[in-house]
């Protein structure tokens, strides 16, 4: 299938099996030919498509954003009726409800059909009438099957989902990669750059759930002068752009930039695109995929509607995925990539605009939701090796860069606008200042050969970190100088730690990892490797050994300490209790405020083999380790693709110490104090 526009822009057929699926799914809504017990469900489910099918059309015609705003928060009201909390306990795209009313094999086929059905809302709001189509398609097939109900209905039904992810998987791979990588696909940067043009009606235009923080953070920039504005802007693309120059990676014109960024956020975004523009850069934005919303965000956000919701069909393959299934996904990609191999090689890496502010509940681990087996949690993890090593090759990260900023949302509190300008100031600190600063704690750790971090009061770390061997110290460092390139703001100095002597236990009494809150998170260390892990977020050990390995391992067996850090933003630290904000600030931001310690892949991951180079002309020799180095003979066990950072607060932290190889001790910082000659500017903020 490699002709995929031409798949596309098929309006005419389309249109005529929408006509015909239209036809037939009123018809579903009364008639009687289905086992009573099921009519309820897909009477409901015909309804819904029906509604997307009104939303699309008057999307295409350009009828839907005449109405007013009060009209079009209705009409998304009742799209998503099945999915905000107010309904959702009684919705049939809750697995716990709807497997209470048909049993645990049938309820979770529904659920899954239904949260498959929600998802063509947001192909609904591009546009992209063919997609919708073709779920309702399948929505009417598995009608036909419970029509002629037996005790095969659940494997025929099965299997026509199996063969409509799987034999379909190109087709909507190649809709994905358009959006990210092609340029002239414009659906999100048209509602960027017009959005000054209207109301906030244009924010309906995403078709996402629009919540008050969308409508707050809106608001609020409109109401910024536009040097606000453009200092937003020329904050985030001036890292973008020096990062390309501390990685000395050359970034040339033409070449594309995928925008990630808080729906929102549209005014900056404006900014940020007519000053890559001016660099001759081009610009992609799309929407984060659907499945995985609980966790880490790869695409354009909203607050998270319903939290429960996302994490009950976190791992809905497990209904269908085999060995098979992995492998069909693969061959897609792989076919998706040569295809579109010009256009991927020009994509330079995202530049990302974060949020925090929610306090997201801990949603309830649901017995009746899909979940992987053993079996298929190791496919996955050996499939996303594989996707990932596909990608590089066709993306190398050697020849890409990123930058990450984090704004607050309105939700963070009364004091919103307060914190929004203290973030403003956070993220644009004089680089000069921390460089210095943080060279002479460069300077002390390039004489040490180990780090030992501990604990005060209740937090029990006590862990020995091993750093590389220098073997020519005038020209070689082991621990990178961050300041505002990549990670906005400044302020840490990393390494990635030899494994092998990495010992000991890492605890904090309480962190909040991609939005969820870990309370006495402890992981303890063997040469560099995880040999245990435990938490407080239920009540049985078990689960919580569960909830650890599924969102923070990736349900692999252990991970490797990919990254020791010691963050010097003292100012990030203080404004997160003054404001008593410390909960919600986002990693990016948390973790400045101490060491921090990342369980995974090294900050080079895949860029093991690029020389780069802190401001002093040092070369940064502390790149891979032993996990890494198996890139060159067995790559499959080389890289675990994630990278999870879990950063001490000073308050927490009582000694971070240099361990010389001729027995010298050089402090750093004592019961949460800068210590070592030449860092005491940074104790200001923190007295």
């Amino acid at each position: 299938m490699e002709d995929y526009a031409e798949v596309w822009s098929n309006e005419e057929d389309t249109k005529e099996r929408l006509l015909l699926c239209t036809e037939r799914l009123q018809s579903m809504i009364t008639e009687q030919t289905v086992p009573e017990e099921y009519r309820e469900f897909f009477s409901a489910q015909a309804r819904k498509m029906l509604r997307i099918f009104d939303y699309v059309k008057d999307v295409k015609e350009g009828s839907f954003f005449t109405l007013t705003e009060a009209v079009c928060k209705a009409r998304f009201d009742e799209l998503y009726s099945e999915v905000v909390p107010e309904h959702y306990e009684e919705s049939f795209s809750n697995p716990a409800y709807t497997v209470k009313k048909y049993g645990k094999k049938y309820g979770r086929l529904l659920t899954y059909i239904a949260a498959k059905l929600n998802a063509q809302i947001f192909y609904a709001a591009e546009g992209n009438l063919l997609f919708t189509v073709m779920a309702a398609e399948l929505l009417i097939e598995l009608y036909n099957y419970f029509e002629e109900y037996h005790e095969y209905t659940f494997k025929e039904c099965r299997e026509a989902l199996y063969s409509f992810e799987t034999d379909n998987a190109e087709l909507f791979l190649a809709w994905r990669a358009e959006e990210q990588f092609n340029p002239n696909h414009t659906f999100v940067k048209d509602i960027i750059m017009e959005a000054e043009k209207t109301d906030l009606r244009y924010l309906y235009r995403y078709g996402e759930y629009i919540t008050e923080n969308e409508m707050g953070i809106a608001a609020y920039l409109r109401s910024l002068p536009e040097a606000k504005i453009n200092a937003m802007a020329e904050n985030v693309v001036g890292g973008y752009l020096r990062g390309f120059q501390v990685m000395r990676v050359p970034l040339s014109k033409g070449q594309t930039v995928g925008l990630r960024y808080a729906v929102g956020f549209e005014r900056v975004m404006k900014a940020v695109i007519l000053l890559l523009e001016q660099e001759g850069l081009n610009v992609t934005a799309v929407r984060t995929p659907v499945n995985g919303r609980h966790a880490r965000k790869s695409g354009y956000t909203v607050t998270n509607v319903n939290i429960q919701y996302d994490y009950d069909h976190r791992n809905d393959e497990g209904l269908l995925a085999d060995k098979q299934w992995y492998v069909r996904k693969e061959t897609a990609a792989h076919r998706v990539y040569e295809a579109k191999k010009e256009m991927l090689s020009l994509y330079a890496g995202p530049l990302v605009l974060e949020t925090f502010g929610e306090r997201l509940p801990l949603p309830k681990n649901r017995a009746e939701a899909v979940v992987l087996d053993k079996r298929q949690q190791r496919l996955k993890v050996e499939s996303t090796g594989r996707m990932g090593a596909l990608a590089e090759r066709y993306i190398p990260s050697e020849q890409t860069s990123f930058t990450i900023v984090a704004y607050p949302l309105p939700s963070i509190g009364e004091k919103f606008g307060d914190i929004f300008n203290e973030t403003m100031r956070l993220n644009q600190l004089d680089n000069e200042v921390y460089r210095k600063v943080q060279q002479c704690i460069i300077d002390a750790l390039d004489r040490a050969r180990a780090v030992r971090v501990t604990g005060r009061g209740e937090n029990r770390t006590d862990i020995t970190v091993q750093l590389w061997e220098l073997n020519n110290p005038e020209k070689e460092t082991i621990f990178e100088n961050c300041t505002a390139d990549v990670n906005i703001p400044a302020g840490e100095v990393f390494t990635s730690p030899v494994l092998k002597g990495t010992d000991g236990v890492l605890h904090v009494t309480s962190v909040f990892l991609d939005g969820t809150e870990y309370k006495n998170l402890e992981i303890s260390f063997k040469d560099g490797k995880t040999t245990a892990y435990s938490c407080e977020n239920y009540v049985e050990k078990e689960e919580n050994e569960k909830f650890i390995k599924e969102n923070l391992l990736k349900n692999h067996e252990w991970l490797p300490l990919g990254e020791f850090a010691i963050g010097t933003n003292t100012i990030a630290y203080t404004m997160g209790k003054r404001f008593g904000i410390a909960d919600v600030l986002p990693i990016l931001i948390a973790e400045k405020t101490g060491p921090h310690f990342a369980i995974g892949d090294t900050c080079y991951s895949h860029s093991e083999d690029h020389k780069v180079y802190n401001p002093d002309g040092k070369e940064i020799v502390a790149r891979t380790n032993e996990c890494a180095e198996l890139r060159h003979t067995e790559p499959e066990k080389a890289y675990f693709h994630c990278h999870t950072d879990i950063t001490i607060p000073y308050d927490e932290l009582g000694e971070i110490t240099a361990l010389c190889e001729d027995g010298k001790e050089i402090v750093i910082i004592k019961e949460g104090r800068f210590v070592l000659a030449g860092t005491e500017l940074l104790n200001e903020a923190l007295e």
